[in-house]
């Protein structure tokens, strides 16, 4: 049987699909969406591990927390789960500690940023910054070598920030991301932020193994038959799931503070012949199901 990382890999080798990665919001939402066809998870920093502790994605958030997050996440799926490991929290061991965690975590892949880990910024901010090549690489030939000690399908994913960094340019975005993938060996490259298709056309020539984009500066995100047209099969679509969820819980609480318990009579007879998934735990889970048979089988001694 496959593990969860060798899933993952095989998702990603897929030449005539698209892989769709989507945040989970929490583990109850993540089986909701495997109910849903959900085929990977990824666990943002800001937008996940952010929605437990009500913290900002600028550098505050630890290792540790991230790691315990996604772990729960991760067990609660049968799907692979990939984590938001930021700047790599630390230097060359602390790299290697936060791999080791989630390779022990149940956690399929991690992207890995080369901004600096002291200004550290969520996608899109005012005064990006990258840290130099040399140190970037250092970054990601740490984060390797210890995956491939421990668990050589664990997927690393490098995301260059370098387009709209202060200290950066396109050309440099490119050059950076060529070396991430060649002598770094990182399995996945990530433009953060392309300012036209133009640009990801560039890139794509330019990368011989995986990439994918953000959605950065253009207008729209891309649908699955322009990745493909673009030589694409990976789509990076995190935020959906935060959008859908917010705005469905504004507007019943706005019903609900005007119209009181009519909100949920509504929002009841508005799902009427809708069936919609639950996050129940199935007959294979630590839940009541396994609770009674376990009741039943130490109660007959």
């Amino acid at each position: 049987m496959k593990t969860k990382s060798e899933v993952l890999r095989s998702l990603m080798n897929r030449k005539d699909k698209v892989l769709s990665v989507l945040h989970t919001p929490t583990a109850a939402m993540a089986r909701v969406m495997e109910k849903s066809g959900c085929e990977v998870g990824f666990v943002g920093t800001g937008g996940v591990v952010g929605g437990y502790t009500g913290l900002a994605d600028v550098g505050t958030l630890t290792m540790l927390e991230c790691v315990r997050v996604s772990s729960w996440i991760a067990n609660s799926v049968s799907y692979p789960i990939m984590m938001d490991g930021d700047t790599g929290h630390g230097g060359i061991m602390a790299i290697r500690r936060l791999i080791r965690e989630c390779i022990n975590h149940g956690i399929s892949g991690i992207r890995i940023d080369d901004q600096p880990i002291e200004s550290k910024r969520r996608t899109q901010s005012e005064g990006v910054e990258v840290v130099s090549l040399e140190q970037a690489v250092v970054r990601y030939k740490a984060a390797v070598d210890i995956r491939d000690e421990l668990d050589p399908n664990f997927v690393i994913m490098a995301q260059c920030y370098a387009r709209d960094a202060v200290n950066s340019n396109f050309d440099d975005t490119i050059h950076r991301m060529k070396i991430y993938q060649d002598e770094c060996k990182v399995d996945w490259v990530q433009l953060e932020s392309p300012h036209s298709i133009e640009e990801i056309k560039i890139a794509r020539k330019e990368l011989k193994g995986h990439f994918s984009f953000m959605k950065g500066k253009l207008e729209n995100y891309l649908g699955h038959a322009e990745h493909l047209s673009l030589g694409v099969n990976l789509a990076w679509y995190p935020s959906f799931t935060h959008h859908i969820l917010w705005a469905a819980l504004s507007d019943f609480m706005d019903n609900f503070n005007h119209n009181d318990i009519g909100a949920w009579n509504s929002f009841i007879e508005s799902r009427k012949n809708r069936p919609y998934h639950e996050p129940s735990i199935g007959v294979d889970g630590e839940g009541i199901d396994k609770l009674v048979s376990l009741e039943e089988k130490y109660s007959n001694r």
